[in-house]
């Protein structure tokens, strides 16, 4: 089969006309996802497809232009792939896609095995009523949720999983922090050391507590290399949650008043304002655009991803004391080199990047298979 341009579809849910591309990393996926997309030699035609009725409008925060957003409606007669990421397309629409000789895949980038066994055990809404579509011409799953999910979905969907390469781009953490001073980028600041730890706190996958455990320890081990800990995503914890508070209140950074608990902020504003040094933790989410949000701007990364242990500071799975010894290595060491670091991360990062031809060629050679396998 001769290779050719497709009109491929990436689905969204847009939640409101001008929303936030920082409430999650969902919408910004599948940007990513399409500017690589866009790069292909093959010259896809590439549209993003909303899902919801909220209308598509001028204050969406992405140039419209290069990136257009269709209705289903608009876009489903006009379509060889449609790939469901960020909005779940209907029974029913399942059905007219295929019907009319659309190639169907399921993007998976949550760890939704995870996400469902929470709902399951404590109750926890999701917010949509349970579909689980059959009908999928291929699965799509990134690295960083194989672990978790990758059986869960080909179980239950009924379809061959597929482990497909991790996409990032600068686009918008850049375009985020253009006003600022030096461009959002880390720049030397003393050497006592304001920490943040801004994981959402919304599931086990990316939790507060091993970070905090981390500055507590090199709180401990050397108090005036610690200017104050900032924890986002966290008020809540702080004020309503019993085992949270009870918790906290035998720590030092505590009693000595060096940490706070603060709400949700754009993770752009928050490195340029209040950072020196970002402490993180997973737990099957082993990468994750946060980690080179924080590193494409030269911050100091203390994490424990595997997928990406070359990036920042590296630790090993919940190895507290090993994390605070590369805290406090960044403390120390960070700023005799800070220039060579960014340089450096960005250079490690940009496999992951549509700038990264073999990638473009590894999504080219994925729609080739799903062609094929569909009997094109």
């Amino acid at each position: 089969m001769a290779a050719r341009s497709l009109r491929i579809g990436i689905t969204i849910g847009l939640r409101e006309e001008g929303e936030s591309l920082w409430v999650n990393g969902i919408k910004q996926n599948a940007l990513y996802l399409a500017k690589l997309l866009q790069r292909s030699t093959r010259c896809h035609q590439v549209t993003l497809v909303n899902t919801t009725a909220v209308r598509v409008t001028s204050q969406l925060k992405w140039d419209i232009g290069q990136y257009p957003v269709r209705t289903f409606e608009e876009a489903k007669d006009n379509l060889d792939v449609l790939i469901e990421l960020g909005g779940q397309i209907s029974e029913a629409q399942t059905r007219y896609v295929r019907d009319h000789g659309t190639k169907l895949v399921s993007y998976c980038c949550g760890p939704e095995y995870v996400q469902r066994m929470e709902a399951m055990i404590f109750g926890r809404n999701l917010g949509n009523a349970v579909f689980i579509n059959q009908q999928y011409d291929a699965i799509w799953v990134i690295p960083q949720v194989v672990e978790t999910s990758k059986h869960y979905l080909g179980m239950l969907r009924r379809c061959v999983v597929r482990e497909v390469p991790f996409v990032w781009d600068p686009m918008f953490i850049d375009a985020s922090t253009s006003d600022f001073p030096h461009n959002g980028e880390y720049r030397p600041r003393g050497t006592s050391k304001r920490i943040s730890v801004m994981e959402p706190n919304i599931d086990v996958l990316k939790f507060c507590l091993y970070p905090i455990l981390i500055a507590e320890r090199a709180y401990r081990t050397e108090p005036d290399s610690i200017a104050h800990v900032h924890v986002t995503n966290a008020d809540r914890l702080a004020t309503e949650n019993v085992e949270f508070a009870g918790t906290m209140h035998y720590l030092d950074l505590v009693k000595e008043h060096k940490i706070s608990f603060v709400g949700r902020y754009e993770t752009p504003t928050f490195l340029a304002e209040q950072t020196d040094i970002v402490i993180s933790h997973q737990w099957g989410l082993a990468l994750n655009y946060f980690y080179f949000d924080v590193c494409w701007k030269g911050y100091p990364l203390v994490h424990n991803a595997h997928l990406c242990s070359d990036l920042g500071y590296f630790y090993s799975a919940n190895d507290v004391d090993e994390g605070a010894r590369r805290l406090l290595d960044a403390v120390h060491h960070h700023d005799k080199n800070w220039n060579g670091y960014l340089e450096r991360q960005r250079g490690l990062i940009s496999r992951f990047t549509p700038d990264n031809a073999s990638l473009v060629e590894a999504y080219d050679r994925l729609l080739d298979e799903l062609m094929v396998s569909a009997g094109n």
